[in-house]
């Protein structure tokens, strides 16, 4: 679920639907090669956690990087664990939670109803589930694609088939952790959000994505969830800075390493692209 949340609820420019029109541009998400100072390179790409089926999103820049890259990089290495949904049941579990509707603001409980119907749920199955796992359960339930068909399960798959080596820069535990320490506002705020986004068309993000316009996904990552600064502290920045030190190690160590994270983490002055930046990389984007 922590998946999809991060695709639908943290940035809803990371939703993708369909192959590309027979007219449109060819598919050309954002991709960047990075050099440290020593000379060992790596590269990076922003992904979509969930698709649709016969998704297009692989292009001649993106194959010439899995070509050279030795191993990859994702954020979590077996979402689709059955283990990880038996914890997460575990984790956003427990009973007497207040009513659903009672959990956002008034402004919010009309989008908030509208939701849980498109979902095709009840509030009253949420009276044990805590704020932040509505969250994500609805998040799920409406998502137009399936992390089956995700770029991230997909690189694994390739990765696997190539026998390159899988490394992961954080464990479904950690992920889901994160939500259930947050505070009850804070959830509050995820939930509101959720909502909110949930009845956005996705048209013109997913060609903001497609197109790799990253000033276009930057300020639409302002408008969501990533709006709230403590959620932004949390779900996002503390993140990058811990990824950053993974990412440089496997870069100088010579692993030529691809890095497949959710696109959230490559834009603005907190994004990896930047973070390397500063610590003396040279960061070319080549898509």
């Amino acid at each position: 679920m922590i998946w999809r949340m991060l695709a639908l609820a943290s940035l809803a420019v990371l939703i993708a639907c369909g192959s590309p029109r027979a007219d449109a541009p060819p598919p050309s998400p954002a991709i960047w090669q990075v050099t440290a100072p020593s000379g060992e390179n790596g590269w990076l790409i922003g992904t979509i956690h969930a698709l649709p089926d016969d998704s297009v999103w692989r292009s001649d820049a993106f194959e010439a990087a899995e070509r050279q890259s030795r191993s990859l990089i994702v954020e979590i290495a077996n979402p689709g664990d059955p283990a990880t949904q038996a914890l997460f049941a575990r984790l956003s579990t427990t009973p007497g939670q207040p009513d659903l509707l009672q959990r956002v603001p008034p402004a919010d409980r009309p989008s908030l109803e509208a939701l849980v119907d498109e979902a095709d749920m009840e509030a009253a199955q949420f009276s044990s589930v805590e704020t932040w796992g509505v969250a994500l359960m609805l998040a799920g339930a409406v998502s137009v694609g399936e992390p089956a068909n995700g770029v991230d399960l997909a690189l694994v798959r390739a990765a696997e088939t190539a026998n390159r080596p899988v490394a992961a820069l954080e464990t479904a535990e950690q992920q889901l952790r994160l939500f259930d320490g947050l505070s009850e506002p804070h959830q509050s705020a995820l939930l509101a959000s959720t909502a909110r986004e949930a009845a956005n068309d996705p048209k013109a993000t997913i060609a903001a994505w497609l197109a790799g316009d990253l000033v276009r996904l930057e300020a639409l990552s302002k408008e969501g969830v990533l709006a709230y600064p403590a959620l932004y502290e949390t779900l996002l920045h503390r993140r990058n800075l811990a990824w950053v030190e993974q990412v440089d190690g496997a870069v100088r160590a010579g692993n030529r390493p691809l890095v497949a994270v959710g696109t959230a983490h490559m834009l603005g002055a907190d994004g990896l692209p930047a973070l390397l930046s500063t610590r003396g990389y040279t960061v070319f984007r080549i898509q």
